[in-house]
């Protein structure tokens, strides 16, 4: 295995284990029940929420990064975790909509993909889809990371 792709592999890791205990420990549940409200009291929740989660992340790409020596460069480094940040802002400011009549962005292009009826079906859909796209975005970060 290259050096890169050993690279890749451990800032997925990292990224991903500071993701799940920064959306669910380190999230505050009047940002998690408020930040996809319209306007701006939904914008500053889910912004407080983004912040905390991106240092979150931060902190721990920082420290593995020194105590594995795993070489990640600090604009890569800033450059994946703005990737992870603008995306879980996007995801998150449409969070709580999944069964709505009227999606708006993310929710919409999942009922555009056909994602309608298992979101009426299933009370876990929406967290799961909305957790797989940060998965998802946390990998494209890791390559821009590596």
């Amino acid at each position: 295995m290259s050096r890169r792709a050993s690279r890749f592999a451990a800032v997925y890791a990292v990224l991903t284990a500071s993701h799940e205990v920064a959306d669910h420990w380190g999230q505050r549940d009047e940002d998690a029940g408020a930040k996809g409200n319209n306007g701006p009291e939904g914008a500053r929740a889910c912004l407080r929420h983004v912040a905390t989660y991106t240092a979150t992340q931060a902190a721990a790409l920082w420290a593995a990064n020194r105590t594995l020596k795993l070489g990640v460069r600090p604009g890569r480094a800033a450059a994946a975790l703005a990737v992870s940040a603008v995306t879980h802002y996007y995801a998150d400011r449409h969070g709580g909509h999944w069964r709505d009549e009227t999606p708006r962005g993310l929710v919409r292009a999942a009922h555009r993909l056909g994602k309608g009826k298992w979101l009426r079906r299933d009370p876990a859909a929406g967290y799961l889809l909305d957790q797989s796209w940060h998965k998802g975005w946390l990998a494209v970060a890791a390559g821009i990371a590596a």
